[in-house]
């Protein structure tokens, strides 16, 4: 636009420098009587000009910034720092996203109520917004994902990497599992990766996946051969090496997914879900009808949260829909104050604190603060409040004890079996007893190999029957005069594997009445 005055004031200058002094006799009188329309013309045409450049200006001005776009995908992928190199394993996983357009639709679909609030967390530490896709790359966006190493949530922290950035891991509550709480630890730990690599966003990315001594002695290691020390030139654990790639080629194939021929599913580049705080502990069912939304839903987006309520010493926040938040907060303000629904019980004879809290899903320690007691003598006849959930059990449906419930019922063999933990066992030993791998069992009950067993859990334990046999379970009612022996014989099993079955303790004596599970081949023995 400075251009185009410019040349207006040197032709109008020009102008000036040529005309005829006032009074001075011209060559051509008719002439010097159009200059004025000529002029008028040129300088209207160039008003035009200028007018167009103006506007040609202010439409590149008005061009929508990152935070302006419609879809959250353009909003993010405007803003992607990392390079892609031309490298065999990232081509590998383009190709695997392009061929698989399923997966990315579901990712977008888990990924829509919490994308934009991980966003905003990044742009506000200025961070490259390639960072926002490692959920996909960690957990698909499955905030309820459980890795056999122990990792749990979008971010998929491990429990002593969580506890060293904050994330609180008890009964009541997981912060590796709180999107809000677990995307600012996961931001400080990247942060902290990336300065300690000076800046060097692959190295740090891959250090977040297998440890930053695991990165730094291989960068140690190449650099005493002599050679290259870049992501692509060290020798890492085969997940590790395809981390990287695996995040480089998504970005690729977000960045560019016109010359792709791909589409995602769009997602609002607005906020979905907004934070409140009741500031106390808080029944999930009430929660959820404070804000008008079911159960269900309101677990979806808080899946911190293991049990029936929020954890009694806090944290409190919850994420709820950002249209919700003005009729939850009148609610919680219009409550009673009581947040969870107590219970009056009488201590029966035999009753022990830990009994209660297991039959009340809730702690000792909860039952110990609300009755003020000092230590774990209760006494027959005494009675105490008992803060309990308002609905059924199964009413949470995303609580760890029904998600548990969910994993543990899903069909792995022909049979199941189910095993108490005794003092002394460990995953390995009970496979080795059952005759199944140590991996599948901690699969078939969400939990990791080396995730420590608590004396008196259950396990399942899935069992394929042998060639051509016909397995079905049968409950025995033990009879005057039997024997573990006897009942063995009689239906052509080990002794060992009833004892395993029922749980049974050595030496322990059967009653009669009780019942036995048992697994019989009808094939071989007639029930």
């Amino acid at each position: 636009m400075r251009i185009y005055v410019c040349w207006v004031f040197l032709l109008l200058f020009t102008g000036c420098q040529t005309t005829q002094p006032l009074g001075q006799a011209t060559a051509s009188e008719p002439e010097r009587s159009q200059r004025p329309e000529h002029t008028e013309k040129v300088a209207a045409t160039l008003s035009t000009s200028i007018q167009t450049a103006a506007a040609k200006q202010k439409e590149q001005v008005k061009t929508p910034t990152p935070q302006e776009q419609t879809d959250l995908w353009q909003r993010i992928s405007m803003q992607f720092r990392l390079t892609v190199p031309n490298e065999k394993s990232v081509n590998r996983y383009r190709s695997w996203y392009l061929r698989h357009p399923g997966h990315l639709e579901i990712v977008a679909q888990r990924a829509t109520p919490f994308l934009y609030l991980i966003t905003e967390k990044i742009e506000q530490r200025h961070l490259p917004l390639e960072l926002a896709l490692l959920p996909v790359v960690e957990s698909s966006f499955d905030a309820f994902a459980y890795s056999y190493g122990r990792a749990a949530g979008l971010w998929q922290f491990v429990p002593s990497t969580g506890k060293l950035y904050g994330l609180k891991q008890n009964f009541w509550y997981d912060g590796r599992r709180d999107v809000d709480a677990a995307t600012d630890a996961a931001l400080d730990y990247l942060t902290y990766l990336n300065k300690k690599f000076d800046g060097n966003w692959y190295h740090a990315i891959a250090a977040y996946n297998s440890g930053s001594g695991r990165v730094s002695s291989a960068i140690r290691k190449n650099k005493r051969k002599g050679l290259p020390t870049d992501f692509f030139s060290l020798d890492l654990p085969k997940e590790t090496s395809s981390y990287v790639p695996k995040l480089l080629a998504l970005a690729d194939v977000i960045a560019h997914q016109q010359q792709y021929g791909i589409e995602l599913p769009p997602i609002d580049n607005q906020p979905v879900l907004a934070r409140v705080n009741p500031q106390k502990q808080l029944d999930l069912a009430l929660a959820a009808k404070y804000a008008n939304i079911s159960v269900r839903e309101l677990q979806s987006y808080n899946p911190a949260f293991n049990q029936w309520a929020t954890s009694p010493n806090g944290p409190y926040q919850l994420l709820i829909p950002v249209n919700k938040v003005e009729i939850f907060e009148q609610s919680v303000e219009d409550d009673d104050g009581q947040g969870v629904k107590l219970v009056r019980y009488q201590v029966k004879s035999g009753d022990v604190l830990g009994k209660i809290a297991k039959k009340y899903n809730t702690t000792m320690k909860v039952i110990q603060t609300v009755n003020n007691l000092d230590g774990m003598l209760i006494r027959a006849g005494q009675y105490l409040m008992i803060p309990t959930s308002v609905k059924d059990e199964k009413a949470y449906t995303l609580s760890m004890r029904n998600r548990l419930a969910k994993i543990q019922s899903r069909v792995r063999g022909q049979y199941k079996m189910t095993h108490q933990v005794s003092s002394g066992e460990s995953l390995w030993s009970i496979a080795q007893d059952y005759h199944v791998s140590h991996t599948s069992l901690a699969k078939w009950n969400g939990m990791s190999p080396r995730d420590p067993l608590r004396v008196g859990r259950k396990l399942v334990v899935w069992k394929d029957a042998s060639d051509g046999a016909i397995i079905r379970t049968l409950l025995y009612k033990v009879r005057s005069g039997d024997t573990l022996s006897g009942i063995a014989s009689k239906f052509r099993l080990k002794t060992s594997d009833i004892v395993k079955w029922n749980s049974l303790l050595k030496g322990e004596y059967l009653q009669p009445g009780q019942q036995l599970k048992l697994y019989v081949d009808v094939t071989k023995v007639s029930v």
